[in-house]
């Protein structure tokens, strides 16, 4: 079994460059780091640190060695902070965050395998900005993020991202804006109100680009961060919205809306972003099996 204490000097090591800014940091003899370490590569059977230059650089053993030992460590926090805060639960809890233009539909069906499954299941939802919901799943907060976008490059966030599906967007009015502008799709829109996601999303410059192929220069009448607010802004007719195709008869039928036409050529993503690589959660893992049936029907 793997002694704990060679894994954290391993893993400081590891983070800092070097035994001796190691040492200072652990308050130990930079020989007794060095010690410890080879214990570890003797047990292991591989290298996992090699010199170059001044400081140390890993070895795909050691690069594989770190990310198991930060996934023990941070899991080592949470313990402790369960145990700290008398979070003893009989039940499993799913703490999921879903991005502000997540269409709730899709949401609420993403979500219902889990507990379809019979799971003794308590599930908790957040909603927010993207940003807001991945420091909540760094710190642990969250067990998933579902998400019109990956993880983004670069993100300070260490995560994993799963594509969950993708789907074409279909154009929806109130029936008296359709009335008004009448014609073939998509020269209808042309000149027309149409309400749009916010700047930040994907879907936002996808839509401007294919205006702009079409030759539309359509009104926008408004922009909206929020998915919620922006289907009740075009159920009281104030302009044309795109909603995803899997999606458009529900939201038709919930809002009062009627179908102009398919945007073949834009297909928006939708992703879960998880912390793990490997999932653990049953209620994960029935929710990422069964992504694909929503989207293929």
């Amino acid at each position: 079994m793997i002694n704990y204490k060679h894994l954290q000097y391993f893993y400081v090591v590891a983070t800092t460059g070097t035994v001796a800014a190691a040492a200072q940091r652990l308050h130990v003899t930079p020989q007794a780091i060095s010690g410890q370490l080879q214990l570890l590569e003797d047990q292991l059977g591989e290298a996992l640190l090699r010199r170059k230059g001044r400081v140390l650089e890993l070895t795909d053993a050691g690069k594989t060695v770190l990310l198991y030992a930060e996934r023990i460590f941070d899991l080592g926090n949470e313990l402790e902070q369960t145990v700290r805060r008398g979070l003893f639960r009989e039940a499993e809890t799913l703490r999921v965050g879903v991005g502000d233009m997540i269409p709730k539909t899709l949401a609420f069906r993403l979500l219902q395998p889990a507990r379809d499954a019979g799971l003794a299941l308590r599930l908790v939802c957040r909603e927010g900005p993207l940003d807001a919901l991945l420091q909540d799943l760094a710190a642990h907060r969250l067990d998933l993020v579902i998400t019109d976008r990956g993880l983004p490059a670069g993100s300070a966030v260490r995560g994993h991202t799963h594509l969950l599906g993708s789907s074409t967007q279909t154009v929806l009015g109130h029936p008296g804006l359709c009335a008004q502008w009448e014609g073939g799709f998509p020269q209808r829109l042309r000149g027309a109100p149409f309400l749009l996601p916010g700047a930040d999303t994907a879907l936002h410059s996808q839509l401007q680009a294919w205006f702009d192929l079409q030759d539309l220069r359509p009104i926008v009448a408004g922009e909206f961060d929020d998915g919620a607010l922006l289907m009740s802004f075009a159920r009281e007719g104030a302009g044309f919205v795109p909603a995803p195709t899997v999606l458009a008869p529900t939201i038709c039928r919930e809002y009062g809306l009627v179908a102009l036409g398919e945007i073949g050529t834009i297909a928006e993503q939708f992703h879960a972003v998880t912390v793990e690589r490997r999932i653990d959660h049953p209620a994960v893992r029935r929710i990422l099996e069964r992504a694909g049936t929503l989207f293929a029907t």
